[in-house]
């Protein structure tokens, strides 16, 4: 039997780019300072790269999920050409109450349900105990949490305070995030 993988889980907007509302053209796209490092140290390390992110500019009809496609794929190009290869990316196009059409449901996927770290670990054959979630914001960690991630990091331009008490490792820089992936994964393959 093949040994299950290693995964870190990334929030897009906030943690990839700077959140500016409803990211969908790559001309307003900046990254956050960073990030391709911290992929780069996690494949370095061993584990998959994956995208899990709520779209809910899809469910309120401010993009088609044709243009988040073709931005995540210039995305990808761009992660890609600096040596850092994304996986695949896991997206929510619903939202409960703001949702059009057949996109206004209560869904799975939505975090803080566990849907998309789900549905990646049982594709790619993940164990989530072992692997990592970066996000900035307590649904990010709550979704993670729910799935059975073994470590969380909240980068601390998140919303609100841990009310929820989940144990997360609170960071200012995703510089900090690869720093700690490395001393941890000496070895540990």
């Amino acid at each position: 039997m093949t040994a299950l993988k290693r995964a870190l889980f990334l929030d897009r907007d906030g943690v990839i780019n700077v959140d500016i509302g409803y990211l969908h053209r790559a001309e307003d796209c900046v990254f956050v300072p960073g990030i391709f490092e911290l992929v780069r140290q996690a494949r370095k390390a061993g584990f998959d790269v994956f995208v899990v992110t709520n779209q809910a500019g899809i469910a309120r009809g401010y993009y088609s999920e044709e243009t988040f496609a073709a931005f995540t794929g210039w995305m990808l190009e761009q992660f890609a050409a600096e040596g850092a290869p994304i996986t695949q990316v896991y997206y929510c196009p619903h939202h409960p109450t703001a949702g059009i059409g057949g996109y206004g449901i209560v869904c799975e996927c939505r975090k803080p349900a566990p849907g998309m770290l789900l549905r990646a670990a049982g594709e790619h054959g993940i164990d989530l105990s072992r692997s990592i979630m970066v996000g900035d914001s307590i649904t990010d960690m709550e979704a993670a949490r729910a799935a059975g991630v073994g470590q969380c990091y909240l980068l601390q331009h998140a919303e609100g305070d841990d009310e929820a008490g989940l144990d997360v490792v609170r960071v200012s820089t995703l510089a900090d995030v690869s720093q700690d992936i490395a001393a941890r994964n000496v070895g540990s393959r």
